[in-house]
């Protein structure tokens, strides 16, 4: 239960930080991806199962605030949760290299789906200018976001281990 309550809570946090902090420090309108921070963390420090959970609750939040049609986002979120979470059975806690790469991949592919979904369909066609543009500062921007906020989700996962494991 404890579990549930900090994801809701963290998925609260990282969606406001995401949509009001980081505005602030928009950099040429792009600002960092922390749901897909989030949803590729637990997806891969928890499996397949919460990862979709995370990233549908992270995607409807999205959906409802900023998105044309409902259930865009959660669709493509979920899809990001259930990829990284295939990578749960290699994940270390101790190796960063892993979490990075796969953010950096669900960044760019979240980018690329959106910009397929959203943008190619009505007729734009200047990908290299939206990846140069959108994408890539994107990916950069959340990385760097990375560095700094994956240790502390790290920090709260293994916290509520050590205290499923004493409980049970």
């Amino acid at each position: 239960m404890l579990r549930k309550i900090s994801m809701v809570c963290l998925i609260l946090i990282c969606f406001l930080l995401e949509t009001s902090v980081f505005n602030h420090f928009a950099m040429g309108g792009i600002v960092p991806k922390l749901t897909i921070i989030l949803t590729s963390a637990y997806g891969f420090m928890r499996g397949e199962e919460e990862g979709m959970c995370v990233g549908f609750l992270c995607g409807l939040l999205c959906d409802v605030f900023y998105g044309d049609v409902m259930g865009f986002y959660a669709l493509i979120l979920t899809y990001i949760g259930y990829v990284n979470g295939k990578f749960s059975r290699i994940f270390y806690p101790e190796d960063i290299k892993l979490p990075i790469a796969l953010i950096i991949v669900s960044d760019l592919s979240y980018g690329v789906l959106c910009y397929i979904l959203l943008f190619l369909m009505r007729g734009r066609f200047d990908f290299l200018y939206y990846f140069t543009g959108v994408i890539l500062p994107e990916a950069l921007y959340t990385i760097v976001v990375t560095v700094f906020l994956y240790p502390i989700i790290l920090k709260i996962n293994e916290k509520l281990d050590r205290r499923e494991k004493r409980s049970a």
